[in-house]
């Protein structure tokens, strides 16, 4: 990292308490260290595809396998993953003329050229952007023009969604009708130099932009997170650490999270890779699919969602899932019910919850021991090595001591560089001492682990997607028959949250719930689709024309106790 960072690091506060907490300061420390092998590099020139590459399995051991597709069985060892990155990488820069600070579009869903793009768009100082294959044209085409894209990497099935822009658009893999006049990426990395030498000389800084990945916000405008080099390999680095202290270097890891979000990218688009494991790639979730991988991949660790987690609570099956070891919960909150019943039937796996953000190039907080995780349900655990934590009161700024609730900030080399474009989102986000204020209300108990209670973010959690309210309020308002709308999440048992629309009709007009929820449905990602409605007289807001959310969030618990 960064000199100034370093320093920083280095010179924290020894006079802690058991939670971390120094009472000078005011702030939380990690109470774990990373140890020699996984120290802060100290060089500025950083880059994360090289950093990744570099901790490849030895010439001995490059036969070990580094990715199987779920599907096909295909499959590729460590000395193959690195010629197809070096290839790809020589035909980006050379064939195509991709250049360094280039933008890179990737839509495609989860395969084994996956992280082959990612690790390939990284090594030559390009920067990678991805985006949902849900996402419509217009959601697309909006994230195309703000990132500034030069070229577009698609799969087939998704080409189609950026006609009407101008831009190259190179394809994955041949579909069904092949167009003889298209070259795709596997046939790129299948004419590349077979010693697998790229030709490519790029100088990458630690803080060169490596990705712009997009996170919604409750504005309603989508931001895009600037993420460099340096950020990437901390939290790499992190990666590797939590591997390691989990005995998990030998472990066979599922994929079914989307490598386009920061969780999927950080675990299975790069970090995984730098410490040896294998990979069984799923293009996407299908859960008796993912059993039977299971069973047939020996999987060992599973990172997951809490809606996996509920339907392996709920759904009884005759698979053989004995390889698995540990399972882990993020991108959503995690009940202690569900926890609870999940130890209850898989008695022999180690459960781990974490906590992470886009705008920390993903997690912050880990469990390191299945035992602390038992004993402390509803923690997402403590603050990983060198991440430093505040829990400051929103009215007095003050930073609060252990079992003190207030928002959570933290501060690490993981934290994003900006909002791409955005002066005013960034400055409202870190502030000039480098604290990001992530918008959850939480507190730290006197062991250190961290309890999130609420969002103070006005975001909705469907299926670990972020929803923003205000985006679909917008949408709401441009019907003819709408005077007014809000949206605020409902707790649902399956997908964690829902969009709920309280909606205020024109005069006279008779539109019905199913003809709200299909106006929205035609217009959006499905994940953001508003799931229930109801009508009433008047949104409730302040003197300042706020929307008076909490009034709005009763309403839905009196509704649904009456369903």
């Amino acid at each position: 990292m960064a000199t100034d960072q370093l320093g920083w690091l280095q010179s924290l506060d020894q006079k802690l308490e058991r939670s971390g907490f120094s009472a000078r300061t005011g702030i939380y420390h990690s109470l774990h260290q990373l140890g020699h092998d996984h120290q802060i590099p100290t060089q500025t020139n950083l880059n994360i595809a090289t950093y990744v590459l570099s901790h490849f399995p030895g010439t001995a051991a490059e036969s070990r396998l580094a990715l199987i597709d779920s599907i096909t069985d295909s499959r590729l060892t460590y000395a193959q993953l690195r010629l197809s990155v070096h290839s790809f990488a020589s035909a980006l820069h050379h064939a195509i003329g991709i250049q360094k600070g280039d933008v890179v579009f990737v839509l495609s869903p989860n395969s084994l050229l996956y992280p082959i793009i990612c690790l390939s768009v990284l090594f030559i100082g390009a920067v990678l952007t991805t985006a949902n294959p849900l996402n419509t044209r217009p959601e697309i085409a909006k994230q195309v023009y703000d990132s500034n894209a030069k070229l577009i990497i698609s799969s087939p099935e998704q080409a189609h969604k950026f006609e009407s822009t101008t831009l190259p658009v190179l394809i994955t893999t041949r579909s069904a009708s092949p167009n003889d006049n298209v070259v795709t990426v596997e046939e790129l990395i299948e004419a590349g130099d077979p010693l697998g030498v790229p030709e490519v000389e790029v100088e990458v800084e630690e803080g060169d932009t490596a990705a712009v990945l997009y996170s919604s916000g409750t504005t309603g405008v989508s931001k895009g997170v600037v993420l460099t080099h340096g950020n990437l390999v901390a939290v790499t680095r992190l990666l590797r650490w939590t591997v390691d202290v989990s005995s998990a270097r030998e472990d066979v890891f599922l994929c079914f999270i989307p490598m386009f979000h920061v969780y999927g990218l950080a675990f299975f688009g790069l970090g995984l890779f730098s410490v040896g494991v294998t990979v069984v790639v799923m293009p996407k979730f299908d859960f008796k699919a993912m059993l039977q991988v299971v069973e047939r991949c020996k999987v060992n660790n599973m990172p997951g969602v809490p809606p996996l987690l509920l339907g392996l609570v709920k759904t009884e099956n005759d698979r053989n899932l004995s390889s698995l070891k540990r399972v882990g919960s993020g991108a959503a909150p995690l009940s202690k019910e569900v926890a609870a019943k999940f130890r209850e039937k898989y008695p022999w796996v180690e459960l781990r919850e974490g906590y992470g953000l886009t705008e920390t190039s993903g997690a912050t907080s880990y469990f390191v021991s299945d035992d602390d995780a038992k004993a402390h349900h509803g923690s997402v655990g403590q603050l990983l090595p060198g991440i430093c934590a505040k829990v400051v009161d929103a009215e007095t700024g003050e930073a609060l001591p252990p079992n003190r609730k207030g928002e959570l900030w933290l501060k690490s080399p993981t934290v994003m560089k900006c909002y791409l474009g955005n002066k005013e989102a960034t400055a409202a986000t870190i502030d000039k001492e480098g604290w990001l204020r992530t918008g959850d209300l939480c507190y730290i108990d006197g062991d250190g682990f961290i309890y999130i209670v609420d969002r103070i973010k006005e975001l909705i959690k469907h299926n670990g997607y972020q929803v923003a309210p205000a985006e679909l309020e917008a949408l709401l308002l441009s019907h003819t028959k709408i005077l007014d709308a809000a949206v605020v999440p409902v707790p649902d048992e399956e997908t964690g949250q829902i969009p709920m629309a309280f909606v205020v009709r024109a005069a006279n007009s008779e539109l019905t719930e199913e003809q709200v929820i299909d106006f929205v449905a035609s217009q959006v990602a499905p994940y953001k689709k508003v799931r229930r409605v109801s009508f009433i007289d008047a949104i409730p807001r302040s003197a300042a024309g706020k929307i008076l959310r909490k009034e709005l969030l009763s309403q839905t618990q009196s509704l649904a106790s009456k369903l």
